[in-house]
């Protein structure tokens, strides 16, 4: 059975820095679980830290992460390929792989593999959805049957879409065989934060983004040709800061409105780890604040 190290927390808990050096430690290399982080061109408002995969001096091999070009609509079903060849290019390397990232949807997909892939889209569904509020979409979801909310993700209004895709499929085929997936041996590891440590986070690197390159970094995606409704499409930070550099909101709305969206998320992103919890999946959580020293070698009794 193939190993799998998982190590996986919200946003600004610090799971890449454990992630890199628990793989210089070991000879690991890292696999992104990050929707977004597979674009070029989108660093800063992904949260790539490019800078934390090299230590000592030594680069920390990843993969997943830069590619795809900006502008293109990657999906879980091109990333289960993407993930299934990487892990198979690490073990031929002989090294360990790690599984980072904090996008449920594709932590799951990876360990487990995602059974809806095959499943189309439905115009009719997307044509009534397309200007419905974040509000509304939810009211939508919340109709979806318990059983099966429990397998899909409600982390943004698309995600909610392609749920309801999935589940109005699941009504008109009840026959629906789940396909096979390899299986895997692995140990997932929570980086735990408190919440009001992970909201004072969250707030002081926004704050820092936004005063070191963000903005910049949607000008220039701008200049090379995509639309403000395109970029839209990539996350919380694009969204803002297109309505921002539209006029729509003052540069305070701009900070203001994105840390509480961004807190949300976040909030979001445990409830499925939870979740996961629930379904089966052992998370063994240890605390972000320890010295680095100490949480790797913690990973590595657990691994052991």
């Amino acid at each position: 059975m193939n190993k799998l190290i998982t190590i996986l927390g919200p946003t600004a808990s610090g799971k890449t820095n454990l992630a890199c050096a628990l793989a210089y430690d070991i000879n690991g290399e890292i696999i992104s679980a990050d929707s977004r982080q597979v674009y070029t061109g989108m660093d800063i408002g992904t949260g790539k830290d490019i800078e934390e995969y090299t230590i000592n001096g030594q680069q920390i091999p990843y993969h997943l992460i830069d590619i795809k070009p900006a502008g293109y609509k990657y999906n879980i079903y091109e990333y289960q390929t993407d993930f299934l060849e990487a892990f198979s290019k690490i073990e031929s390397n002989g090294n360990q792989a790690i599984l980072c990232g904090g996008s449920g949807l594709y932590l799951e997909t990876a360990l487990s593999g995602n059974t809806f892939l095959g499943i189309p889209n439905y115009d009719k569904i997307r044509d009534e959805t397309r200007d419905l509020s974040t509000e509304e979409l939810v009211l939508k979801w919340k109709k979806i049957p318990l059983t099966l909310q429990s397998k899909l993700d409600n982390s943004t209004d698309k995600r909610i879409i392609r749920s309801l895709e999935i589940a109005e499929y699941m009504l008109q085929n009840p026959d629906w065989i789940e396909p096979s997936y390899p299986k895997f041996e692995h140990i997932i590891i929570g980086v735990d934060i408190d919440r009001e440590r992970r909201r004072e986070r969250i707030t002081n690197r926004l704050s820092f983004r936004l005063n070191n390159g963000l903005v910049e970094e949607v000008v220039q995606l701008l200049d090379s040709g995509l639309k403000y409704e395109e970029l839209a499409y990539y996350g919380l930070e694009y969204k803002w800061i297109c309505l921002y550099l539209q006029d729509q909101i003052t540069k305070k709305e701009l900070f203001e409105g994105l840390n509480i969206a961004i807190h949300q998320f976040s909030k979001r992103q445990m409830s499925w780890f939870r979740r996961m919890e629930k379904q089966g999946y052992k998370i063994n959580w240890i605390d972000t604040f320890l010295p680095m020293e100490d949480k790797v070698n913690l990973v590595k009794q657990l691994i052991n």
